[in-house]
């Protein structure tokens, strides 16, 4: 069986040094190369990838849960693969939550690593390449409280990042600034922060910000 595979990531070497370990699995046949997440969702209909290669910084604007959200409402029989610059295991764990079958840090040997979650996810499980998985088991059994973030405290979070106050974060999205208070004390317990800047620090030293 050929399984088509769709390569997203924003930088050109990357894709080439996908493209170089698919080459040479006869099995695999790669469906489409892809620089922004726009090009991809518009050629999902077409391609129909069983799988979906991802980068974790495909789209400057949104981070990469909301991206794998996206992808995956578009394509739900698309396993997908996250490929990462960071290991944390609290961003493993919210990426499984949306959906994603398999985690890969990029500096992990992935010639090996990513033909075998390919194998991995298109057998329904999921895979984890050593560095991602260490960090997932640190992760776990580290016995803190870490609720999922929801599609809303991602934007918030996005929008703390971005310099905006509560009030106007409440003005945009059309809700009380007593709930934006209170999502942003939600983060602040969610990530251990004791203010509003080491949260937006802890986050983004966590990849849960582009």
């Amino acid at each position: 069986m050929t399984v088509n595979i769709a390569i997203a990531d924003a930088t050109d070497l990357a894709l080439e040094g996908i493209r170089a370990v698919l080459r040479d699995q006869p099995a695999f046949q790669v469906v489409g190369a892809y620089f922004c997440l726009a090009e991809l969702l518009d050629a999902l209909p077409q391609a129909r990838p069983d799988v979906i290669l991802l980068g974790d910084h495909l789209e400057p604007e949104s981070d990469v849960l909301t991206v794998s959200e996206r992808l995956l409402a578009a394509a739900p029989r698309a396993r997908l693969i996250v490929l990462s610059t960071l290991a944390d295991g609290h961003l493993v764990q919210e990426l499984f939550a949306v959906g994603a079958l398999a985690f890969l840090h990029k500096y992990d040997p992935l010639r090996h690593h990513l033909i075998e979650a390919i194998h991995t996810v298109i057998r329904g499980r999921p895979y984890l390449s050593p560095s991602a998985n260490s960090a997932y088991l640190l992760a776990m059994q580290s016995g803190q409280n870490t609720p999922h973030l929801n599609a809303e405290a991602r934007e918030v979070l996005r929008q703390m990042a971005q310099g905006l106050r509560p009030q106007e974060i409440a003005l945009r999205r059309g809700v009380s600034v007593r709930r934006i208070y209170s999502v942003c004390e939600k983060l602040r317990r969610r990530f251990g922060a004791e203010t509003n800047a080491q949260l937006i620090a802890l986050a983004a030293e966590e990849g849960f910000l582009p």
